[in-house]
């Protein structure tokens, strides 16, 4: 029944046009850009070197300077969709089957651990994920898939003669993780000391996708320029972010650093070396960095985390909390485990999510209202109630 209704109300509404995100369009350009054998980790949409390809697609494009950000599965996904007549219609089916088997994988995950079957409705039923997926079609549902996938072959407690390859069996989920989307690489060393074969995890998840990752690499002399101007530039409804380079701001740290930079450039006479920060020293990109030391230290401490599903989830929750962009759609990296573990403020968040795409929609500004629309009961709730139950 818990599949059933699931597949129901993905089918119901997998016709609707992805009017609240343009991502999809995007997937499509990269899939048919990578399948008429150019490189869309070079090659942005606006490059003239494509210009062969432009049609209407091309014209519904968002940030067409910028080169794809997609990992090779997710590329290779979208490639296989861009070579159908009507492609978005086949991507959907495809992301929706792969979101489908997330299903299927917790519902095997709740028996596998004991807990309740029942708890996977709060995400196989859960509005936010049929929206997200068989409505807007985000490629998050494919990774989402491989990291269930990777807990519940965690979630095994083989003899010993099998356990290398019940590791082999994580390792390889993990990696079909980090191909379609690279979150799942924090996971990796919490992951590997849970899987009591760490060895042979690593060497299938880092072998696996190192294959994969070293030809982008190699093919743009290091890292991909989409995935660092993702990095450096992207922003939006931040929980922790909006606040914190706010504050920031008012206590003067962009001019400071100027000031600080200006005094070494005059006493070393190294102009040209210190001019290069110049562009970094501002409140926006110092949140960005003391965020990236809080999701680092998350990561540090989901080492001792023994239960996979816990472990992932917290860990998880605690990235998307110090992310500086969180879509709605991203939280289907945390809700699978949340519902397992009827975490009910990420299930809370979940419902009020989709008021991030209100400034969108009415042309209002994130700040202050809508943000705290969606936050402030996330952080009360987290003040009151409990948090990620072992049972």
């Amino acid at each position: 029944m818990i599949l059933g209704v699931a597949l129901l109300i993905r089918l119901l509404v997998i016709a609707l046009p992805p009017t609240l995100s343009d991502d999809a369009f995007r997937y499509l350009w990269d899939g048919r850009v990578a399948a008429a054998g150019w490189n869309p980790y070079r090659e942005p949409p606006d490059s003239p070197r494509l210009a062969p390809l432009r049609d209407d697609l091309w014209r519904r494009l968002p940030h067409r300077a910028v080169p794809t950000v997609y990992p090779p599965l997710a590329l290779s996904a979208f490639s296989i969709a861009a070579r159908f007549p009507v492609p978005l219609p086949i991507w959907k089916l495809l992301a929706t089957a792969a979101d489908f088997g997330a299903c299927a994988l917790l519902l095997a995950l709740a028996r596998r651990t004991g807990l309740p079957e029942a708890r996977v409705t709060w995400y196989a039923w859960n509005p936010l994920v049929v929206l997200e997926v068989a409505g807007m079609g985000h490629v998050d549902a494919l990774g989402a898939a491989a990291c269930i996938g990777a807990v519940l072959a965690l979630s095994i407690v083989p003899r010993r003669p099998l356990a290398a390859r019940t590791a082999w069996l994580a390792g390889t989920a993990a990696a079909a993780g980090i191909l379609a989307k690279l979150a799942p690489l924090a996971a990796l060393p919490m992951w590997a000391r849970q899987s009591r074969r760490p060895w042979a995890f690593l060497l299938a998840a880092l072998g696996l996708s190192g294959l994969a990752l070293a030809p982008v690499i190699v093919s743009v002399g290091g890292l991909p320029p989409g995935l660092a101007t993702y990095g450096v530039s992207w922003e939006f409804n931040g929980p922790l972010y909006e606040p914190l380079w706010r504050a920031l701001e008012l206590l003067g740290t962009g001019p400071a650093a100027h000031a600080v930079l200006d005094v070494a450039k005059a006493r070393t006479g190294w102009w040209t070396f210190w001019n290069r920060f110049y562009p970094y020293a501002y409140p926006r990109f110092f949140a960005k960095l003391l965020l990236a030391g809080l999701a680092l230290a998350a990561v540090a401490a989901s080492f001792k985390e023994r239960d996979p599903v816990t472990g992932t989830g917290r860990l998880f929750g605690r990235l998307m909390l110090t992310s500086a962009t969180l879509y709605p759609w991203y939280l289907l990296w945390v809700l699978p485990f949340a519902a397992l573990r009827e975490e009910r403020r990420w299930l809370l968040l979940a419902a009020l999510a989709p008021l991030a795409y209100v400034p969108a929609l009415f042309g209002v500004p994130l700040w202050p209202w809508v943000y705290l629309s969606i936050w402030a009961p996330f952080a009360l709730y987290s003040l009151l109630g409990k948090r990620w139950s072992p049972s």
